[in-house]
């Protein structure tokens, strides 16, 4: 328990400590004083005397009660709820342009995406990444859903796909400081993150990242380490279909096997979404973690509440034993 005015509580235990130690001094002296005149209560007198006590001790446990309520106590209380950060990963490669998706993958992604962004609450700060080769920042994390909405909205194709550099630019997003893989694909340290998510919508079509040593599975341990959960969302089918890349014919296929190691490997989970009935589902498919915090919890008006009580009691006990208010 906190107080936000100590001095006003040390103030208050002092009175309450001084009137007690003036109750006790009273209290013998009436003892003292009836004893030499050989004076013993008993009956009636004795339950008087005993209700006085107790009216008195009543009245000053009240004073000190009340002297906790001023100084502002509080509790500090574990709240569940659903915070923290979501970084939508997008892929916006030109095998996002098949239409094994109707009416393309990259189209229901993005709605599927902006479905997801308005089903989370006001506690979740999101940001968007757009991924071709090399990730590219799109909006920050922020608590205005509505501009992470916009910047998925604006999301056109074009370019490769590195998954490697998609994690790693959501992971700069969550930490706001750029994140790469050591020499040798060695795991950088960046901090613990529990309440940050990614989401990755991609069909796992994956090419390398800027660097020989970083790699979707390496990108992946960097958020394992971290604490950050990736959800993957595959967007295609695994017919596939060919699409038109810079005047050539391509075969595409959704990549399951990529989508799901990645997620598997950070504690996430995979979701499929081989048409756009599926994608619109994965708003609520996909679950957040809770975050638990502290929060203040003001006591002060149960300490009244009882502070009132005692000073009622010692008051009702000493008119009706003494028949004095004092």
């Amino acid at each position: 328990m906190s107080f936000a005015d100590p001095v006003l509580l040390a103030v208050g235990l002092l009175v309450a400590v001084a009137l007690a130690w003036a109750a006790v001094v009273v209290a013998r002296r009436r003892a003292a004083a009836l004893a030499a005149a050989g004076v013993t209560p008993s009956g009636r007198g004795g339950r008087r005397e005993r209700g006085r006590t107790a009216g008195v001790w009543c009245t000053i446990a009240g004073v000190a009660v009340l002297a906790i309520a001023v100084a502002g106590p509080a509790a500090s209380v574990p709240v569940s709820h659903a915070s923290g950060t979501v970084i939508i990963a997008m892929d916006v490669s030109g095998s996002m342009t098949a239409t094994d998706v109707t009416p393309n993958r990259l189209v229901a992604a993005k709605q599927a995406a902006v479905s997801f962004i308005n089903a989370q609450p006001s506690s979740v700060d999101i940001g968007v990444v757009a991924f071709q080769r090399g990730g590219l920042e799109a909006a920050l994390p922020t608590a205005d859903h509505a501009t992470a909405a916009a910047a998925v909205r604006r999301l056109a194709p074009g370019g490769g796909t590195s998954l490697a550099d998609a994690i790693l630019a959501s992971l700069a997003a969550i930490t706001h400081r750029t994140v790469v893989l050591g020499r040798n694909g060695s795991v950088p340290a960046i901090g613990f993150w529990p309440s940050a998510t990614i989401v990755l919508f991609s069909d796992g079509q994956d090419e390398a990242g800027g660097g020989g040593d970083t790699t979707a599975a390496g990108a992946a341990a960097v958020a394992q380490k971290a604490g950050v959960h990736i959800d993957t969302v595959g967007v295609g089918t695994a017919a596939g279909t060919t699409v038109d890349v810079d005047g050539y014919h391509l075969f595409t296929a959704l990549n399951e096997a990529t989508l799901k190691s990645i997620s598997r490997a950070t504690g996430g989970a995979y979701h499929p979404a081989s048409d756009a009935s599926q994608l619109n589902g994965i708003a609520s498919s996909i679950n957040l973690r809770l975050t638990v915090t502290n929060q203040p919890l003001p006591l002060a008006g149960a300490f009244i509440a009882l502070a009132i009580a005692l000073l009622v009691a010692g008051a009702v006990l000493t008119v009706t034993r003494t028949g004095r208010v004092v």
